[in-house]
């Protein structure tokens, strides 16, 4: 049995869970917690058994307790694929992460791919790829090559496609580009990691360094907390006098980033700019606005427009 099925293996321990489950949509954290530790007593390597035990005690309050599982979690799943990691630093026990771990993202857009945009479009009133759109069209220019990092079920490809002569499409989760290649408007798709060093992203597998003379990233950085990654990657792959246009989660105020209670991260205005300067892009323009909903309130994002000087 591998730790990240959500089967335990055993009949009785799942169903077990299954009733905690819905103790905890009824509204009974403590109720739930109380019969996953039952359920964990005959299944107790279940690493997302220890995960949902950990969610549940963190519901009711107990936060000692909470911080507990998902030490159990991480200990049984080392790849750490449900981000135990990121919540234990959210309850102070730890660091915070640089970024999340690649496995945890893959396996997050995996299984979210089939509801994506449905949940993203149509509850979460998601804007950045009309928005994104809008900011590239405002150059006013005809790209030969533009290259979108973290595509997604590739919303904004449908966007740019008409300025654009070759589009690429890069993204963690294989599932993901999947939904992407339905749409029939990129060129090409392929697996990236976005995390790594250029040399090791994937992005460079197949084809030219600097061939991009357009490169996007919508709604994806908040996904990695340090950029530093991002920003060599975009080096290698920007051409000169390419456009960069990209969104991030607004850290307000902040120097850096922070890793939010949604597990992603948020960066501040202060934060990019400085990494644009330091890889000597030119800022053209900056757009404060909602990019979309999360528990029925708005949230504030930041929009990206630079250009590599010719």
């Amino acid at each position: 049995m591998q730790p990240h099925q959500l089967s335990s293996g055993d009949v009785i321990a799942d169903r077990r869970a299954d009733y905690a489950r819905m103790l905890e949509e009824g509204g009974e954290p403590e109720a739930a917690a109380e019969l996953m530790e039952q359920a964990l007593e005959l299944a107790p390597a279940w690493a997302a058994g220890w995960f949902r035990l950990a969610t549940y005690r963190e519901k009711a309050g107990g936060g000692e307790a909470a911080i507990e599982a998902y030490r159990r979690t991480l200990a049984l799943d080392p790849d750490d694929i449900f981000g135990a990691a990121l919540k234990l630093a959210l309850l102070g026990d730890g660091a915070i992460p640089d970024r999340p771990p690649s496995r945890y993202v893959e396996r997050l857009f995996d299984d979210y791919a089939d509801r994506f945009e449905s949940a993203l479009v149509e509850k979460l009133d998601y804007s950045v790829p009309q928005k994104l759109a809008a900011l590239v069209a405002s150059t006013g220019r005809h790209y030969e090559c533009a290259v979108d990092l973290g595509c997604g079920t590739g919303l904004l490809g449908p966007e740019i496609r008409a300025d654009v002569g070759r589009l690429e499409g890069f993204d963690l989760s294989q599932n993901m580009l999947a939904k992407a290649a339905e749409k029939q408007v990129y060129d090409s798709l392929a697996q990236a990691d976005l995390s790594l060093t250029p040399d090791l992203s994937g992005v460079f597998a197949d084809a030219a360094r600097h061939r991009a003379d357009l490169v996007t990233a919508a709604d994806v950085l908040m996904y990695l907390g340090n950029l530093e990654s991002v920003f060599a990657i975009l080096g290698e792959l920007a051409a000169s006098g390419a456009d960069i246009a990209f969104s991030v989660e607004d850290a307000g105020e902040s120097e850096g980033f922070h890793l939010a209670p949604s597990l992603r991260y948020a960066h501040s205005e202060a934060y990019v700019r400085m990494l644009l300067a330091r890889h000597g892009l030119e800022v053209l323009k900056i757009v404060k606005t909602i990019i979309r909903k999360d528990g029925g309130k708005p949230v504030s994002g930041i929009l990206f427009l630079a250009r590599k000087p010719a």
